[in-house]
């Protein structure tokens, strides 16, 4: 929903930022990425081989030192910052920091098919989160399934107005709160990118090809600490 209005007198307040863009190289990446994360799957004692889903350990970044792994992570780091720094840029100028520092805390990598899907969550310890599609049936294919449709394999993220509607009073007056959800398309190459308190889920999936996604968590430190508002009574 916009955030803005023709109404001079109406403020659109506290909008939720969220970043899609595609990976330009993600073609040659993305086909070395399914090649590692296959091998990471049928080394993995506990694995369970016909599991709707398998995620693997957080620790993506500290086990692998891959030439496509580190190249997305440099787009990925690039785009937290682009929607970090333009969220943040009033605040920054005040800040005693002169240099933000993005530090990705914990990488991993999900393959899922057969009705594999993740429940409604959040992610803690972080300012950012992520999701970044290396895998999946082309739209085309993925919504001609007969039993989900176009929400085949989405990602769909969830309003904070969930919190509030929940046995409240609706009439027409306030209808636009009904607009409580966002469906982010599974693509080859795209990452999405979104504050980590925002409650989201991975709708269950069916196709020819797995589903394989990383996510991520990631905080954002200046270089002189966080500090930037005065809470002193003094």
């Amino acid at each position: 929903m916009s955030t803005e209005t023709k109404n001079p007198n109406i403020h659109m307040l506290w909008p939720t930022p969220l970043l899609r863009k595609k990976f330009e190289q993600h073609e040659a990446v993305n086909a070395e990425l399914v090649k590692l994360f296959y091998q990471h799957k049928s080394n993995d004692t506990h694995a369970v081989a016909d599991a709707p889903i398998y995620s693997s350990s957080d620790d993506l970044l500290m086990r692998y030192d891959n030439a496509a792994l580190n190249q997305l992570f440099a787009f990925i780091s690039q785009s937290v910052f682009e929607i970090s720094s333009q969220m943040n840029a009033e605040i920054w100028k005040h800040s005693q920091s002169k240099k933000m520092n993005m530090e990705v805390v914990g990488a991993w990598f999900q393959i899922q098919n057969g009705h594999g899907y993740h429940e409604t969550h959040t992610h803690g310890n972080c300012a950012w989160s992520g999701v970044y599609y290396v895998q999946v049936d082309d739209d085309e294919k993925r919504e001609s399934n007969k039993a989900l449709g176009a929400r085949n394999g989405i990602t769909r993220f969830y309003s904070h107005q969930m919190d509030v509607i929940g046995g409240g009073y609706m009439d027409s007056g306030n209808l636009y709160l009904q607009n409580t959800a966002f469906d982010s398309k599974p693509q080859e190459g795209v990452l999405c990118v979104f504050p980590s308190h925002l409650k989201h889920m991975a709708m269950p999936y069916i196709g020819d090809k797995d589903r394989i996604i990383i996510s991520f968590n990631a905080q954002v430190h200046g270089d002189q600490g966080d500090g930037v508002f005065n809470y002193s009574f003094y």
